[in-house]
C-alpha cells in the first residue's frame, strides 16, 4: 500500500524491458519501495541482479501481451505471491510501420497495443478494485489524439487504448482504484532509435518525472511535455488540409 506521502511499496511493469517503464520505476524509488516486478516475454533474459531501484527486490516474470487468456490469472498470481499492487504500469507496445498494404501487420499491432491493453487493463482493474487502492498507469501517446497518415494504424491503436483508459478511470470512480492516462510526444527510446526527433521530443526520464508528479497529485491525465496539452488542444481542430501538410 502507498504510504502517507503516496510512495508505493510494490510496482508492477507490464512490458518490463520498456525504457519508459523502467524510468518510471526509478522516479518512484523511495525508502518505501520494497518490490519491483518486471513482466516480460523472456524473464530468463533479464539480468535483474544488475539492476538497482533503491533497495527494492526485483523479480522478472513471464508475460505476453498477446496471450489475453493468461492475463487475469497472471495478475491474480502476482497479487497472491507479492501482496497488494500499488502502481501498475502498462508499458508494453510496438510502434510498427503497418499501413495500407499490410493488413496482417496492422492486425498484429492492434492485437498488442489495443487488445492487450484492454485485457490487462481489466485484469489489473479488478485487482485494484478488490484492494480498494492502487493506480494503473497507461502509456498512451499524442499519436492517438489525432491520427496522421504516416502512422495511422499505430495512432488508431493508441486512440483506442487512450479511450479505454480514460473510460476505465471513470468506471472505477469511487472504488479507491485509479487510472492515469499518460500522453507522451516523441520519446527518445529504443522504440524510436533511428528516427528523427519530432518537435517537443523528450527522454524517458522526462516522461517518468511527469508520471511521478501526476501520481502525487492524483492526476487522471498527464502530458509529456506539458506544453503538448495546449499544442494538441489546437491541432485537434486544425482543418484537414493543414493537418495533412504538417505530416509531410
Amino acid at each position: 500500500m502507498n504510504n502517507a506521502v503516496k510512495q508505493p511499496q510494490t510496482v508492477l511493469v507490464l512490458g518490463g524491458t520498456s525504457d519508459i517503464g523502467q524510468a518510471i520505476v526509478s522516479a518512484l524509488v523511495s525508502p518505501a519501495l520494497r518490490r519491483v516486478i518486471l513482466a516480460v516475454r523472456h524473464p530468463g533474459e533479464v539480468d535483474v541482479d544488475s539492476m538497482t531501484f533503491g533497495n527494492a527486490d526485483i523479480v522478472a516474470v513471464a508475460f505476453d501481451a498477446k496471450d489475453v487468456s493468461a492475463h487475469e490469472a497472471l495478475v491474480a498470481d502476482l497479487a497472491d505471491r507479492f501482496g497488494d499492487l500499488d502502481v501498475v504500469v502498462q508499458a508494453f507496445g510496438q510502434l510498427g510501420a503497418a499501413g495500407l498494404d499490410d493488413p496482417v501487420a496492422a492486425a498484429e499491432l492492434a492485437q498488442i497495443n489495443y487488445v492487450g491493453a484492454v485485457s490487462t487493463g481489466l485484469a489489473v482493474a479488478a485487482r485494484l478494485r478488490a484492494q480498494g487502492h492502487g493506480t494503473l498507469v497507461v502509456l498512451s501517446s499524442v499519436a492517438g489524439v489525432r491520427t496522421r497518415a504516416s502512422n495511422f494504424v499505430y495512432g488508431s491503436t493508441k486512440a483506442g487504448q487512450d479511450a479505454f483508459a480514460t473510460g476505465l478511470g471513470h468506471a472505477l470512480h469511487g472504488s479507491g482504484a485509479k487510472v492515469m492516462t499518460v500522453r507522451p510526444g516523441f520519446v527518445r527510446s529504443a522504440m524510436t532509435t533511428g528516427l528523427d526527433d519530432a518537435p517537443f521530443a523528450v527522454d524517458p526520464a522526462d516522461v517518468a518525472e511527469a508520471v511521478a508528479r501526476g501520481l502525487r497529485r492524483g492526476s487522471a491525465v498527464v502530458w509529456a511535455p506539458g506544453v503538448l496539452r495546449i499544442v494538441f488542444g489546437l491541432l485537434r481542430y486544425a482543418p484537414d488540409m493543414v493537418w495533412r501538410k504538417l505530416d509531410r
